[in-house]
């Protein structure tokens, strides 16, 4: 982070609610990335960055670091998302699914490689959107979610490990399932 960001921070922290919108409004864009990429619709990305900016902006003052801003931001936006996918596992829809399925952009390789990192683990989900999704290096990753740069290297490397597993054989996985 410059110098000129973090005494954005700093005044942000004083109470200056005008700054404090301006530098969220410098991430807008890659915070509704990193939530569109966990929960996936409109709604609930719109939620979790409303939430994220409300938490941020009652707890800026409590930062210890202007540096880590960024950081300690898409922390909590990663923990909203992750909050709305749990009370969406909750939720059992009563009604009928849909007749028609919605057409997309995406080919199917695209919706079976979607659909292998929806299955991984929480973290190593977070981790191979947060990589390859946002382009962050592993060494913002871990610091990001708090694990050590090795654990997040190995959840990486069996993250690709899996993916190439589920994907090396679509067609036979799907007979088979």
């Amino acid at each position: 982070m410059d110098t000129v960001q973090e005494d954005l921070v700093q005044r942000a922290q004083a109470g200056d609610s005008e700054v404090f919108i301006q530098l969220v409004k410098s991430l807008d864009r890659r915070m509704y990335s990193m939530a569109k990429s966990m929960v996936r619709n409109d709604e609930d990305c719109a939620d979790a960055m409303q939430e994220t900016v409300l938490k941020a902006f009652r707890a800026i003052s409590g930062l210890k670091e202007a540096a880590y801003f960024n950081t300690w931001l898409f922390r909590i936006l990663i923990n909203e998302c992750n909050m709305i996918l749990r009370r969406r596992d909750r939720v059992v829809v009563m009604s009928e699914p849909p007749e028609r399925i919605e057409s997309s952009s995406s080919s199917a390789e695209d919706m079976d490689l979607r659909q292998a990192i929806s299955g991984l683990e929480e973290v190593t989900r977070t981790i191979v959107k947060l990589h390859y999704y946002q382009g962050l290096r592993l060494q913002e990753i871990a610091e990001l979610l708090e694990l050590s740069e090795s654990a997040v290297k190995t959840r990486l490397h069996r993250a690709r490990k899996t993916l190439y597993q589920s994907l090396s054989q679509p067609l036979e996985r799907k007979v088979n399932e």
